[in-house]
């Protein structure tokens, strides 16, 4: 494919099947975001956010954007923002992983780190702080600015229908709320009988990536209506079907994918969704940028989750 630049390559993403991970009688698709150009979905939102600002003069020559994020929508952002011209600086949890750091100072991005114990609510807090008064800082909030689920309604939407027009349910991890109300707007619209279909941390058990909406911050862009049930996840599961993942199906994804491909299976039973149901699994990211973490090292599953116990899960 033949492209005049590196942001006419985001989307388009394939959509793959995974056999040997669905229970009897399902059928479990994965939608792989990690082949976006940054390595993330975040690659469609922030080319939306920014598109959005500098259509309605929000964000001019001289302005410094700010953002909570951790890390993908950074790295997203700063592929953006770089050959604009625009300075940029990600407030994100101090847990965030060696490999998106070493990305975002790269890219020249400025990083101000928060408490890991707070997750992206602490990042999110701070990045308030900061932006209050300041005239040259535009925060694109993708937590409360439209253009993020208009990104997956408009286009991350339309692939999955364009891919397998009898989708029957979806499945996506539950952080900004932008791909669970865009996707969900618009496979909505294509089939009312869609099921969208949220994974969650367990209160109190984070998992990178995601949010548990009893502890305190709902995302003002997040569509509650949109959803027909959410099903949490512990870590621990989450990480097995991350390693599943790999050995079983040669996929290579982030720990929030793991999560997303738990709540699939547990939905593939007659009392939630009917035989023969096609369920898709949108994949944020693949697995990369948490090599360090340990998460795919060889080894006893519960070592190795108790080892990432207070460095991934956060």
């Amino acid at each position: 494919m033949l492209a005049p630049d590196i942001t006419s390559t985001v989307g388009r993403t394939p959509l793959v099947g995974l056999p040997g991970l669905a229970p009897d009688g399902y059928e479990i698709y994965l939608k792989l975001e990690g082949e976006n150009p940054t390595g993330s979905i975040k690659d469609r939102v922030a080319q939306y956010l920014i598109a959005a600002a500098e259509r309605d003069g929000t964000l001019h020559s001289g302005s410094r954007v700010l953002e909570p994020t951790s890390g993908n929508t950074g790295i997203a952002l700063a592929a953006i923002c770089a050959p604009r011209g625009y300075k940029l600086t990600c407030v994100m949890p101090e847990n965030t992983s060696p490999e998106r750091t070493q990305l975002l100072e790269m890219y020249g991005v400025d990083i101000v780190y928060t408490p890991a114990g707070e997750g992206s609510n602490g990042a999110v807090r701070v990045a308030r702080e900061m932006a209050e008064g300041d005239p040259d800082v535009f925060m694109p909030f993708q937590y409360g600015n439209p253009a993020n689920p208009r990104a997956h309604y408009e286009t991350t939407g339309p692939e999955i229908i364009q891919d397998l027009p009898d989708v029957g349910a979806v499945v996506a991890g539950l952080g900004t709320g932008g791909t669970l109300t865009g996707v969900g707007r618009r496979l909505k619209e294509h089939d009312p009988d869609v099921k969208v279909v949220a994974a969650e941390p367990e209160y109190g058990d984070l998992v990178y990536g995601l949010r548990n909406l009893d502890e305190g911050f709902v995302p003002p862009i997040f569509d509650a209506d949109v959803l027909d049930g959410r099903i949490k996840v512990d870590s621990r599961k989450a990480l097995r079907a991350t390693r599943s993942l790999v050995g079983d199906a040669g996929v290579f994804a982030g720990p929030s994918t793991g999560a997303a491909v738990h709540v699939a299976q547990r939905l593939s039973t007659p009392r939630r969704l009917p035989e023969g149901t096609k369920i898709v699994v949108v994949s944020p990211d693949g697995g990369w940028k948490y090599l360090s973490s340990g998460a795919y090292a060889p080894g006893d599953e519960e070592t190795v989750a108790e080892r990432l116990s207070e460095q991934l899960w956060a």
